[in-house]
């Protein structure tokens, strides 16, 4: 820290259900697949890379106790792939339909069976069991050194880090048991990664700002700084949504004063919203110095949606134990991370995030603020599963005014992941201006501002400046609260992971009313000297930009493509073999939203099935077109059973794709 889908039909040419399935599908190929008695588990991705490279200085203490979260693989692989892909595509009955964190468990958690196994190998062992979980997915145990040596046959080491003032323990191999059932990963073994504020930046918080810094704010707080309404203003100037009826949860990992917050709250002229603590690990609530990052992102959230029913920070020393908490919970449908944490790649951490998706839950993720990363980026802030947010400079018309314009913060975190394959949502995007990958996926997604110009209560009664990525991931939590109140007060489902969207409108013709788009600056250091800068539309500085407000809330909550096709859900038609098939007669209706004619062509390959016409041109506001379904002789012809085809419609004017779904069911007489 420098503290300083109403249709997710419509994703340029490739459905969001291709994202959710090949990720499913990479995650779970790493899975292990059933233990048998007389096989010994190996896991593998334990030993950090760096000790091929060092020599150990010493055995670990036998004195010292570990905290071990160890994580079980989810079940169903193959149907949680298909869940998603239905709760993601319009024209499926479950679209939008989210599972409980009870339903979640039952259909994809572990079995009881299997997690009691996993307790008594920990207990047999000499470990303590500390904490369970309700959908099965880890067990929380300690155990001294020797304990956990003998348990998973490896010796733990010091070692000296290779890039900070500091050693780290490890172990020499990777660990292994006989257990019948499988293990998906250990976490706790070795400290190489320490959780830490995203950016974490010497000056933190700046308790005696210069008052020549006033240059670069134009705020309504103390010394020109942005504080409280200030950023509805920039970000939601024309919106009376607040976040009534929304709940932002926080994943934090240390705590807070209470009293900070509530004179935050009095100087900014904000209303007290309700703070709701979920303490685990044996964490007491207790402010560490990094208090001041959980001041700050719960200050954000509440300045973005200062009605909120609440805020819920979840604090803890074991991240995947609060990340999991947040989803077995799920009481906030919009979650907020401003920390790094964890290996670069976790299967334990990409279970957590695939049911976030199940359940309908956003993460947004700092990006961090070093600039541009020039090699591997901090975990988890390239996680596909994650919306990624970089940050800004910003000024306004005056003290309390509206937005005038914005430019790449410095230390916006962005660049291209050496761990996790570009997502499908991301592949149309062009990178050749913006010196983006076309086959790694890129960060940031969207921004926020980020500059040193934010003013802050902390550690217990201190006001500073602070920034950094770390108020721009929060912000959008608190919009995305915006967005949801709308979709409630509509009688929609909330809106759910928002990347396909976000980048479905920045590739529309809606994109420069939803985003402010940031096209100077540049967030280059000494690293990469020559990346990354700002263009037009999307680049590895600001992703696609920051909100604009109601235009934004509403290309979330509205197809970003003038082809309207009703309905949504699936065409069912039924019958005897050789018919007659019930209902007679199905149609689709083609409209056009926009402002301008449009052209259209639908794709059809089921043989069975006619579709007339196929093709067509529709006026703005004009009348309908009508198209006709209905089996063609072959369809008479199929034996029993049942048949769905998939037809593509594609606005030829901006390219955007859509699909629908028919089903053709037959029995015997």
């Amino acid at each position: 820290m420098h503290t300083a889908i109403h249709t997710l039909d419509l994703v340029r040419r490739r459905h969001v259900i291709g994202l959710l399935v090949s990720a499913c599908m990479v995650l779970f190929s790493g899975f292990p697949g059933p233990a048998h008695a007389a096989e010994r588990q190996v896991l593998s991705g334990h030993v950090p890379a760096a000790l091929s490279r060092s020599q150990p200085l010493e055995r670990l203490s036998a004195s010292k106790r570990l905290d071990l979260a160890i994580a079980l693989p989810l079940r169903n692989r193959q149907a949680l792939s298909n869940l998603l892909q239905q709760i993601y595509d319009p024209a499926s009955p479950n679209y939008r339909q989210y599972l409980t964190p009870e339903q979640f468990a039952k259909q994809f958690g572990p079995t009881e069976e299997d997690y009691q196994a996993v307790i008594a190998f920990a207990k047999s062992n000499g470990l303590t069991v500390m904490g369970t979980h309700p959908n099965r997915t880890l067990v929380d145990v300690t155990g001294s050194v020797p304990e956990i040596e003998k348990a998973f046959h490896l010796n733990m080491r010091v070692y000296r880090h290779p890039t900070e003032s500091r050693n780290f323990y490890a172990p020499d191999v990777e660990p292994s048991f006989n257990l019948a059932v499988p293990v998906l990963a250990i976490g706790g073994l070795d400290d190489f990664v320490l959780p830490r504020p995203i950016g974490l930046r010497t000056n933190s918080f700046n308790r005696t700002p210069t008052l020549n810094a006033r240059a670069r704010a134009s705020g309504s707080g103390p010394r020109g700084k942005f504080i409280g309404k200030d950023f509805r203003a920039s970000y939601a100037p024309d919106v009376s949504l607040d976040g009534s009826g929304q709940s932002v949860g926080l994943f934090e990992l240390d705590g807070y004063y209470p009293g900070d917050i509530a004179e935050y709250q009095r100087l900014a002229g904000l209303s007290a919203v309700t703070l709701t603590n979920v303490w685990l690990n044996g964490f007491t609530g207790k402010p560490g110095v990094k208090n001041v990052e959980v001041a700050l992102d719960i200050d954000m959230v509440i300045s973005m949606a200062p009605r909120l029913s609440k805020v819920i920070v979840y604090a803890g020393w074991v991240a995947n134990d609060v990340l999991n908490r947040m989803a077995t919970d799920n009481s906030a449908r919009q979650l907020s991370s401003s920390w790094g944490f964890g290996p670069q790649v976790d299967p334990a951490r990409e279970q957590i995030f695939l049911q976030f998706a199940a359940q309908g839950q956003s993460f947004f993720q700092a990006s961090g603020d070093w600039g541009a990363w020039a090699g591997a980026i901090s975990p988890p802030s390239d996680d596909p599963f994650v919306t990624v947010v970089g940050g800004t400079s910003l000024t306004t018309s005056n003290p309390g005014g509206s937005w005038l314009s914005e430019t790449t913060w410095f230390g916006s975190g962005g660049g291209i992941s050496t761990a996790y394959e570009i997502p499908v949502w991301q592949r149309g995007v062009k990178m050749s201006a913006n010196q983006g990958s076309t086959s790694m996926r890129n960060i940031p997604d969207v921004a926020c501002l980020a500059d040193d110009v934010i003013w802050l209560v902390a550690n217990n009664g201190e006001q500073g400046v602070v920034g950094g990525t770390s108020a721009a991931a929060p912000l959008w939590a608190g919009f995305t609260a915006l967005v949801n109140q709308q979709a409630a007060a509509c009688g929609r489902p909330s809106v759910s992971f928002i990347n396909p969207l976000i980048y479905a409108i920045g590739q529309g013709s809606s994109q420069k009313i939803a985003f402010h788009d940031i096209m100077t600056g540049n967030n280059t250091n000494s690293t990469g000297p020559d990346k990354f800068f700002a263009v037009s539309g999307y680049d590895l500085c600001t992703g696609w930009g920051t909100p604009t407000g109601s235009h934004l809330i509403n290309a979330l909550l509205a197809p970003p493509d003038a082809l309207r096709i009703t309905p949504e859900s699936v065409l069912t038609s039924s019958g005897p073999a050789g018919g007659p098939f019930k209902p007679g007669a199905l149609a689709y209706s083609l409209t056009n939203d926009g402002t301008a004619s449009l052209n259209w062509m639908l794709v059809n390959s089921a043989p069975w099935l006619k579709l007339s016409p196929t093709s067509g041109t529709l006026t703005p506001s004009g009348p309908a077109a009508t198209l006709k379904v209905a089996p063609t002789g072959l369809g008479r012809d199929l034996p029993v059973g049942s048949y769905t085809a998939t037809v593509w419609f594609t606005n030829l004017n901006d390219g955007f794709g859509q699909s629908r779904r028919i089903i053709l069911e037959l029995w015997r007489e």
